[in-house]
């Protein structure tokens, strides 16, 4: 009898992450990841297989091999390996078999790679630190006193920062001779090499208003290192860089708009030096970009025929276009449907890799042949758990609210009769300006295969919808995005098949935010699961990491010129009004929602009597729900579901009540 999806799903699944495809395109490499069911130790395999549909084989022997690169010439695979201090070093193996060299030993750790055009050598970043001891200096196992000097001191989930920032490094890989190319005050990332080897273009946050500002640049540096060359005047920020096949040009994910950084809704752009960026894309699709430095920009290609191919999101879809450079004549490739979260070229861009996650699947690899649009499938590690544990079912609806077409998303138990009445949990998105995919999502598929119907909403303030769209949420939080919601769920809740006498809530961060926003102003449901929240805007503008870059566009500008604004929309100003039970969970070691927002706002709704419970996890950052340990995972996942189960009653379905999983006291 098939089986609902529990929170040991995070333990039970392999994941698969950062394909590389070698230069001619026969060869995908990638990070094969496994959770040790006993240890509940993460393993990572770096993996190769033909892109023909041959069986992926083990390529290194390590535990925590990651990031896997090809040689130009294909006779070499770079890769990452942390060193005996839990710092990634860069290590070499020959493609034909042998055994992998450790290249670098920096004391700040790798972030980035990237091969020479001849193989000889290797860009990289890297931080450098001025106040580290060397690691034999007499008093390196001292305690250290931290000297804080500026607003953008640390950062979640990479931690305390200090005085140091990443730069860029070049490495021979015949010698191992290295040679820091750049310096100065701000962070460097993403190196990219010019196609004749003489220059790395990167991108770098070095303005003066870095630390109170989401801004960045494109510069190119010789690659033996020297002055820098600014190519990106008039942007804002940039999230990704490619090169043109001459080296005459480069192209960049940017915006030249400072309230929308580039990440979150960015456009294509060419850059000549001597003149102003040429914007290639429209509003109708977000290019994709990184997040420096823990998500490395995504793989474009300019080809020869001087078409661009790259991934976009349109909608909360993902596919791959092509534009033309000459008259910026678009055209998609394949996609849709789904989430490409990587994607890889071959050196001609006439073949692809992504990893694509759909509604019913995780994650696998496809090989898409740029030239057709013809996709086909390379990995299926989890077909039989999901075989034995079917997915939700998946429905799509849209309405207008206030001149906005607002677009959500329904997930159903798999045995879903709609003669019967389910519960409804509202699931709310992270940002403000994330997304609901088309792609499978933990808490939805735990929830809805329990027999709970999940709604999930794209309000205004979410990306990939036009920056209007996404922008219409800033300085107005808890204003238009709820109505929005609420809209969504009066909708919903008047199908027959809905339970409206049984309503729950959950979201994550910003989610956090509006779930408890929400039980402020609307007293329907009758169980909340906050998750990381911002509860008060005052205190989180002054401990959260980017409390003064971010919500100075978000809050409506600095606290003291905003503060009645930051208290009016601060969900802990509406605590009295709370009816709802409420479970705060949160990680103790998050920099970007500090604790101590679920502190004040425990605190405050015990004062008055409310029913709620708080949920503390060590060590976690703000991202642990993705990166933090095992056992802590599906312990949110578990406490999330019981306290569904508690206060509006177990889901209608045939198989709800399978594969308990029980948190820990």
């Amino acid at each position: 009898m098939p089986s609902p999806i529990t929170p040991e799903l995070i333990v039970k699944l392999t994941s698969v992450s950062d394909p590389c495809l070698s230069a001619d395109g026969s060869r995908v490499a990638f990070v094969r990841s496994t959770i040790d069911r006993v240890s509940l130790k993460q393993q990572s395999k770096i993996m190769v297989a033909t892109t023909n549909g041959g069986d992926a084989a083990d390529f290194t022997s390590g535990d925590e091999d990651g990031s896997p690169r090809f040689s130009p010439d294909g006779a070499s695979m770079a890769f990452v390996r942390p060193d005996g201090n839990g710092r990634k070093q860069i290590w070499i193996i020959p493609t034909a078999g042998g055994e992998a060299r450790q290249l670098t030993s920096v004391p700040g750790g790798i972030a980035a790679i990237e091969w020479s055009p001849d193989s000889s050598s290797l860009a990289f970043a890297s931080d450098v630190d001025p106040d580290l001891p060397p690691g034999d200096a007499a008093d390196a196992k001292m305690p250290r006193t931290k000297v804080v000097r500026r607003i953008r001191y640390r950062g979640d989930t990479i931690g305390w920062r200090g005085d140091a920032f990443s730069h860029i490094f070049t490495v021979d890989v015949s010698s191992g001779e290295m040679k820091q190319i750049t310096d100065g005050d701000g962070d460097d990332s993403a190196p990219t090499w010019s196609p004749d080897g003489s220059g790395i273009a990167f991108i770098g946050d070095r303005r003066d208003a870095k630390d109170i500002e989401t801004r960045s640049d494109v510069y190119v540096v010789a690659s033996g290192g020297g002055a820098l060359e600014h190519r990106s005047e008039g942007l804002s920020g940039i999230a990704a860089v490619t090169w043109s096949p001459t080296g005459h040009a480069i192209a960049v994910v940017g915006s030249d708009r400072g309230e929308a950084p580039a990440g979150w809704q960015g456009w294509l752009y060419m850059l000549q030096p001597g003149q102003p960026p040429r914007r290639l894309t429209d509003d109708s699709l977000k290019p994709a970009g990184g997040y420096a430095p823990l998500i490395p920009p995504p793989d474009i290609r300019w080809r020869s025929d001087d078409r661009i191919v790259f991934q976009g999101d349109a909608r909360g879809e993902s596919a791959l276009y092509e534009i033309a450079v000459t008259d910026g004549a678009l055209h998609k490739i394949a996609g849709g449907g789904a989430m490409f979260t990587a994607v890889t070229f071959d050196a001609a861009g006439k073949r692809a890799v992504v990893l694509s996650a759909t509604p019913d699947s995780p994650g696998n690899l496809h090989r898409v042949e740029l030239d057709s649009g013809a996709m086909s499938q390379l990995t299926d590690y989890n077909r039989e758990y999901l075989r034995e544990h079917p997915p939700a079912l998946f429905e799509k609806f849209t309405m207008n609210r206030a001149g906005s077409e607002i677009e959500s998303r329904l997930f159903f138990p798999p045995d879903f009769d709609q003669t019967q009445q389910y519960p409804l949990v509202l699931d709310i998105h992270g940002g403000p300006h994330g997304v609901f995919s088309d792609a499978f999502n933990d808490i939805q598929q735990v929830l809805a295969t329990a027999g709970y119907i999940v709604l999930a909403v794209n309000p205004r303030g979410t990306s990939t919808y036009g920056v209007d769209f996404m922008m219409a949420v800033h300085a107005d939080w808890g204003g238009g995005d709820y109505l929005d919601i609420m809209a969504a769920v009066d909708e919903v809740s008047a199908r027959d098949y809905v339970d409206a006498s049984r309503l729950g809530i959950t979201g994550y961060s910003y989610g956090g935010f509006m779930s408890s926003w929400i039980i402020g102003h609307d007293t329907r449901f009758d169980a909340a699961v906050v998750g990381a929240p911002c509860i008060n805007l005052s205190s989180m503008y002054g401990t959260s990491d980017i409390g003064v870059s971010f919500g100075e566009v978000q809050w409506g500008g600095r606290r003291v010129d905003a503060v009645d604004a930051f208290r009016e929309h601060s969900p802990l100003t509406y605590a009295q009004n709370v009816e709802t039970p409420v479970l705060l969970m949160h990680g103790e070691a998050d920099a970007r929602c500090p604790i101590e927002q679920s502190e004040q706002y425990f605190v405050a709704l015990k004062r008055l009597d409310k029913e709620v419970e708080f949920v503390r996890f060590p060590d976690c950052a703000h991202s642990f729900l993705r990166r933090g340990h095992p056992k802590l995972r599906m312990e949110y996942l578990s406490r999330m579901l019981d306290w569904m189960i508690g206060h509006i009653g177990a889901g209608t379905s045939s198989h709800a009540e399978a594969e308990p999983v029980p948190a820990d006291d």
